[in-house]
């Protein structure tokens, strides 16, 4: 059995889960409500406020959706009851990012400054900004997989660079940094 794919995934209090024809997982928590598409081969039961998976086989294939689907349903229910959000943090002088509902302004250091129009599933925030410190920009989704799309698409438009960092990071990522030319060597 798949160590992952084995384990029942835990229904918390106010979040409830069905099984649509077609083999179609409908999650709902207390304000939204995710749906995915298991493979035909999968089995999907709901028992009391446990959701099991069970495959047919030992085949490789059949191993590997196993896992596979019991972590995006377990993902879907942690989605609908907590959600998830990432912090991204603009490093480099004169970087900022200003949140309009669904628009996202960013001065990069380019010479224009770039607009993105985000999913109406994720909502954004700009932290205030202290003296001294880097802007900050939350995202928060129910949907795992669309909010760390659209944090990589936001991280892409400026990666950190290896000699002083500049770029948009992950708020505690570790940037492996690169040194210098070094002054005086022949």
């Amino acid at each position: 059995m798949s160590r992952i794919g084995k384990l029942p995934v835990h229904l918390p209090a106010g979040v409830t889960a069905e099984v649509l024809p077609g083999n179609i997982v409908k999650v709902k928590g207390p304000k939204v409500e995710l749906s995915q598409k298991v493979d035909a081969d999968i089995t999907v039961s709901i028992e009391g406020n446990e959701i099991k998976l069970t495959r047919p086989t030992d085949l490789p294939r059949h191993r590997s959706l196993h896992g596979l689907y019991r972590a995006l349903i377990h993902n879907m229910v942690v989605g609908v009851s907590e959600g998830y959000t990432i912090k991204q943090e603009l490093v480099g002088v004169g970087y900022r990012v200003d949140v309009q509902g669904q628009l996202l302004t960013m001065s990069l250091g380019f010479s224009h400054d770039i607009q993105i129009m985000l999913p109406a599933e994720v909502t954004a925030e700009a932290e205030p900004v202290k003296k001294g410190q880097n802007p900050v920009l939350v995202l928060k989704s129910a949907d795992k997989q669309l909010i760390g799309q659209v944090a990589a698409k936001i991280r892409s438009l400026r990666k950190p660079e290896p000699y002083k960092g500049k770029g948009i990071k992950f708020v505690g990522e570790q940037l492996r940094r690169k040194a210098g030319k070094s002054a005086g060597a022949k």
